[in-house]
């Protein structure tokens, strides 16, 4: 094994992705690596790929070209959904030694048998369908929060989607197991871990054990402030996770809830499992429970027979359960997938302008739900980054606040009076004017 040597690390990508990156750079650390920055010459370029998306390929090809100017003789190994989407294509950019599919790349290690550039990369990939091992994974020291992997995978095979392509099927650990993980984070400074996955609401079907009785678990926790859940799809959060998180003093009132489409028609082409009339009523008994809870969608614009009428139909949906946000998706073909050869295909031109409806519609709604928040007293995780003398939060409820750089805040959960917006549309706070003390603002 080669040591004392250095790996920088760059994920694309979702959540899912960092957790991986970071557990994998542990790896490289206990085995005598040291980490660095991506300008700091490092003689290893890992580079964790995501492919839902065609900038995401075009990002990585963009990296490796970066990377190799900074060094030349580096050593770059590709890992991640585009690698084991199209293995080949990695293998053909210049200057890529090493190629590693979704299982290969929790052993990256074992296939460095030296640093010596490669005249074409090495392909190492194992057949999706055999892929069953569940790698359990969690970011530490990269962000203020946390994201803790907690299932992997999916079944479901949406028209639009190569995610269970490039991650085989839904799979995870056990409670006991994944609550060890989340143990492990406890002993160190982090104060909010994010539960993470591709489909998390199927969490510990193979096990007989469900995704409720995962956080009924994780909300006994010492040690850890808050626990957010990520996106969850609508038909598998139910009423019982609900009512957990709206009793729970660790679960925030957040959840991101994909949407896809306010069609019914286009739902059901898009092979999802669960119409309006479901997703309408989750949101409402959401916000029975919790008046304040953000709510986010993601919704995608442009998917093949989206005439004007269905996307008035999305449109107005939106506009009737009033989320706190939106993550717009504009369509892209993806190959082998179902949606790629679907008739009706919508012109660039109409789903940018969709996008620029949706994305615009999004930002108003997202003032609004930060105006309800206003004159309110929250608790604040301060991050770390320093911005022109400013430094950011985020309430429980993901409204994100500014205020005066302090680095004894970084990293550290405070009492807050929420008070007006900035031109910018971020939240000014102020801080209780019973506690001018600032140790004693922060909370133990």
């Amino acid at each position: 094994m080669i040591q004392y040597k250095k790996v920088a690390f760059y994920t694309l990508g979702c959540k899912l992705n960092f957790s991986e990156t970071s557990t994998i750079a542990r790896d490289f650390e206990n085995a005598g690596y040291a980490k660095v920055s991506f300008e700091d010459t490092p003689d290893i370029y890992v580079i964790n790929t995501c492919s839902v998306t065609e900038n995401a390929d075009k990002k990585c090809r963009q990296l490796v070209k970066k990377g190799l100017k900074v060094n030349p003789d580096a050593f770059v190994i590709i890992v991640g959904c585009y690698a084991q989407l199209k293995p080949s294509e990695i293998s053909e950019i210049p200057g890529v030694d090493l190629v590693l599919g979704t299982s290969e790349k929790f052993n990256v290690l074992a296939h460095i048998d030296s640093l010596e550039k490669k005249e074409k990369a090495n392909s190492i990939l194992e057949p999706i369908k055999n892929t069953k091992e569940f790698h359990p994974s969690f970011s530490l020291g990269d962000r203020t929060r946390t994201f803790l992997k907690v299932q992997d995978g999916c079944d479901y095979f949406c028209s639009f989607c190569t995610i269970p392509l490039a991650r085989g099927r839904s799979r995870s650990a056990n409670v006991a197991t994944t609550v060890d993980q989340a143990n492990k984070i406890a002993m160190t400074d982090a104060k909010e871990v994010v539960l993470t996955g591709v489909n998390i609401g199927d969490f510990g079907k193979d096990h007989n054990e469900s995704f409720l009785d995962l956080i009924t678990e994780l909300d006994k926790i010492e040690g850890i402030n808050r626990f957010r859940i990520s996106s969850i799809e609508p038909n598998l959060l139910n009423d019982d996770v609900i009512e957990l998180v709206a009793k729970s003093k660790k679960f925030v009132p957040h959840f991101h809830i994909p949407l896809q489409s306010g069609s019914d028609v286009l739902l059901q082409s898009m092979r999802r499992r669960y119409g309006t009339e479901l997703y309408r009523n989750r949101i409402q008994f959401i916000k029975g429970l919790m008046p304040d809870c953000c709510i986010g969608m993601d919704v995608i614009v442009g998917y093949p027979g989206e005439t004007e009428e269905e996307f008035a139909k999305t449109l107005a949906f939106i506009k009737e359960v009033e989320p706190s946000y939106l993550h717009v998706f504009t369509y892209s073909e993806r190959n082998n997938t179902t949606a790629v050869r679907m008739d009706e295909v919508v012109p660039q031109n109409i789903r940018k302008e969709r996008s620029k409806i949706l994305r615009l519609l999004s930002h108003k709604l997202k003032r609004a739900f930060y105006e309800r928040n206003q004159e309110r007293q929250e608790i604040v995780l301060f991050e770390g980054s320093e911005d022109n003398g400013l430094m950011y939060g985020f309430t429980s409820n993901y409204v994100k606040v500014k205020t005066a750089f302090n680095p004894l805040m970084v990293n550290q959960i405070a009492e807050v009076n929420m008070t007006t917006l900035d031109r910018d549309g971020l939240m000014k706070i102020e801080f209780s004017e019973q506690r001018t003390d600032l140790e004693a603002l922060v909370l133990k």
